[in-house]
């Protein structure tokens, strides 16, 4: 259930430690041409705030001299080009720590030939939905996952001339519906601040959606969408943000959704072991704890 034992001790009488987490997933690609902003990568958290308005989680007591099972999810690529359409973002990857998985973020919608490819997918927080030819093709928002985050908004198009996108789901808000008048799209929806480094930092917020006029704005960590005279930009790494969703003219592309973290945080009088194939470094003692922040790979953690 834990892992592989690497140590001698018996089980019933090993010494156990309580940790609390933060672990959030990467978050999703935005879409191509006027298109829809990426959902934030699901967030799972034992302390100040988790997402999806969840309640905190409960820490898990953990057995020293084993190993548990660690991975920080990549954020999605941005959608590409079916000519004279765009292609959705794709979802982020999902982040595990030991039992805790937090589930990737959703891409976002696009102008494309198809509803499939026009709605925003499901995710930790879900895509927002892109932009068709009139109405009758507006994509939807992409669901969230119940305690990680929240669903995107919608497009709305009033004609083939003004096409707006919704903005990617946030940890802690839905993205915001495109306008249904000109071509103003939706913002990201909010992420959540946690303070489990000591210091309150905002993790998963949705990226913006594209346009030709307005571009909707990202938050926590999510990218902006871009427009007519600007691109969009990424999701911030190791916050899992949403990608911006593409604009128009020679700004079509979007951008992709940024990587996840995995952050533990243990009583002082104990140590970590980061193995191969994880980034990390751990920071205390500080008031009686230390806090280690793994940022990329996959491997394996043991305590001591």
């Amino acid at each position: 259930m834990f892992g592989i034992s690497v140590g001698i001790m018996d089980n019933a009488t090993a010494p156990a430690v309580l940790i609390d987490y933060l672990v959030v997933a990467g978050g999703g690609g935005g879409g191509r041409i006027q298109a829809a902003g990426g959902g934030a990568g699901g967030l799972r958290s034992t302390v100040t705030a988790t997402g999806g308005g969840g309640s905190l989680e409960t820490g898990i007591t953990l057995t020293n001299g084993f190993n548990y099972t660690v991975t920080v999810g990549a954020g999605g690529a941005a959608g590409g080009t079916d000519s004279p359409f765009g292609l959705p973002g794709s979802n982020g990857s999902n982040s595990v720590f030991s039992t805790v998985t937090a589930t990737g973020g959703g891409g976002g919608g696009c102008y494309g030939r198809t509803s499939t490819q026009q709605n925003g997918a499901v995710g930790g927080s879900g895509g927002g939905g892109g932009s068709g030819n009139g109405a009758s093709e507006d994509g939807v928002g992409g669901a969230g996952t119940a305690n990680q985050g929240f669903a995107g908004g919608n497009g709305n198009t009033d004609a083939v001339s003004f096409r707006s996108s919704g903005g990617g789901g946030g940890a802690g808000a839905v993205g915001a519906n495109g306008s249904n008048s000109a071509s103003v799209s939706g913002n990201g929806g909010a992420g959540v601040a946690v303070s489990i480094t000591g210091s309150s930092v905002n993790y998963g917020g949705g990226g913006g959606a594209g346009a030709s006029g307005t571009a909707g704005t990202g938050s926590f960590g999510g990218g902006n969408g871009g427009n007519s005279s600007s691109a969009s930009t990424a999701g911030t790494a190791n916050r899992g943000g949403g990608g911006g969703g593409g604009g128009a003219s020679s700004f079509e592309a979007g951008a992709a959704g940024g990587s996840g973290v995995v952050i533990l945080k243990y009583p002082d009088s104990r140590t970590i072991t980061i193995g191969a194939g994880l980034t990390g470094s751990t920071a205390g003692p500080s008031g009686g704890f230390k806090v280690t922040t793994i940022t990329a790979g996959t491997g394996n953690v043991s305590f001591a």
